[in-house]
């Protein structure tokens, strides 16, 4: 599938608006920045699971394989920020993953499921924006980056649905899954005044 063809995962609500693509390609340095952040974050969040959940082999072994890719995107964004002179620094998070993580209940089992559910979310929309920023990004170079990123971002979400379905029952995930994806769209209905990737 070429980079300028945007699927949706259909697990998403609502697609991005428009407003955050304009807003993201006025800003394109800070997005590089905060993708920065964004690839750090993930790969963390995949080595937190592993850590709390350490007798889950197929947890352990799928997540692995997460957080050493999130690493290595990490470093290609890092090489991005190099080129165009960003310096590295902190950004503010949005309200987003504060959010979302609200959403987690926090007794076992809930709290894995949700766990796996939500970081299952965040790829799939970190895989629709990378997209669009594929497809409208005026620098081609840039947009060809972000295209070569959205087949990871989607394998990583269907990893984490598929451990959520390995140690759940499927009407379970779905339900759970279904009730977090409204939440998620809920939480990006408002465009956060600043740009991010998940704002």
């Amino acid at each position: 599938m070429s980079y300028s063809t945007i699927t949706l995962i259909n697990t998403l609500k609502n697609p991005t608006s428009w407003a955050w693509v304009e807003q993201a390609l006025s800003n394109l340095d800070v997005i590089l920045l905060d993708h920065s952040h964004c690839e750090r974050k993930a790969a963390g969040v995949a080595m937190n699971l592993m850590f709390r959940y350490p007798s889950n082999n197929k947890l352990v072994r799928q997540l692995t394989a997460i957080a050493r890719e999130e690493l290595e995107h990490f470093e290609l964004v890092n090489q991005w920020l190099e080129r165009r002179g960003i310096p590295l620094a902190p950004l503010s998070s949005p309200p987003y993953g504060a959010q979302l993580k609200a959403q987690m209940r926090h007794n076992e089992p809930d709290r894995l499921l949700d766990s796996l559910l939500i970081c299952g979310l965040i790829e799939a929309r970190s895989h629709e924006r990378l997209g669009l920023l594929a497809t409208h990004c005026r620098d081609r170079e840039l947009a060809r980056f972000y295209g070569s990123l959205m087949a990871s971002e989607a394998r990583h979400y269907g990893v984490y649905w598929l451990l959520a379905d390995t140690y759940f029952e499927r009407d379970v995930v779905n339900e759970r899954l279904e009730e977090l994806a409204i939440r998620e769209s809920e939480i990006l209905s408002t465009l956060h005044p600043e740009p991010r990737i998940h704002s």
